[in-house]
């Protein structure tokens, strides 16, 4: 099972995925923005049906990385097990500190700018290299893969669908700067899986995630 699996990606995934973990906790949780997906999904359930989001979140993201592991692979397995794993333990040190910018709650258009790179840089890196730091980021690499459509879209498709629901509860204002991050990490994910990664073998692609089509794709 793991034979195939190197150390490089695995500190890959393990550090953007703290890096994610940064930017949310120093800027989403902060300011309020939220990056619909399964999180979005996880507190509308909540508010119109009661379910926890221990419990939907759980079964949620299971059933995306199960989807992921069908579609693509025993490598995408570990190395979202290890981005998982990164990003818990990232922001549990984080929660040990009090946020480094308290006062970007007061400027949301920052918030939202600083945010979208955060979450695009953190996933799209560990998208990159075969791996998911959330249920999220499986169903996007899925859907791309089963549909041949790129990631970004199908992020972009995904968040859209989540905030617009969330608009039965959530004030308009605050969906748009949450509509404003999700468009902006969306397409910064789409642009990092374009960028060539490691060294080329003949007759090989240069990373796990050249095996998904989507890389063919412009």
């Amino acid at each position: 099972m793991f034979k195939n699996i190197k150390a490089k990606y695995c500190a890959i995934a393990f550090l953007s995925s703290a890096f994610l973990a940064f930017g949310l906790y120093n800027v989403h949780s902060v300011s309020g923005i939220t990056e619909g997906g399964v999180l979005g999904l996880t507190l509308l359930l909540e508010h119109w049906l009661g379910i926890s989001p221990a419990l939907s979140g759980l079964v949620l993201n299971a059933a995306c990385y199960g989807l992921g592991w069908k579609l693509l692979g025993k490598d995408f397995l570990v190395y979202s097990a290890v981005s998982a794993g990164g990003f818990s333990a990232a922001y549990k040190i984080y929660e040990l500190f009090p946020p480094l910018w308290p006062g970007i709650s007061e400027k949301p258009l920052l918030a939202a700018l600083i945010g979208a790179v955060f979450v695009g840089v953190g996933a799209g890196v560990c998208v990159r290299i075969g791996g998911a730091p959330g249920g999220d980021d499986a169903l996007s690499m899925s859907l791309s893969r089963l549909l041949r459509i790129n990631i970004q879209w199908i992020y972009l498709a995904f968040d859209l669908i989540v905030l617009g629901l969330s608009l039965t509860y959530i004030p308009l204002g605050r969906i748009v700067y949450s509509l404003l991050t999700v468009v902006i990490s969306g397409q910064i994910i789409g642009f990092i899986q374009k960028i060539p990664f490691g060294k080329k073998a003949k007759g090989k692609p240069n990373s796990p995630a050249e095996n998904d089509p989507r890389q063919k794709e412009s």
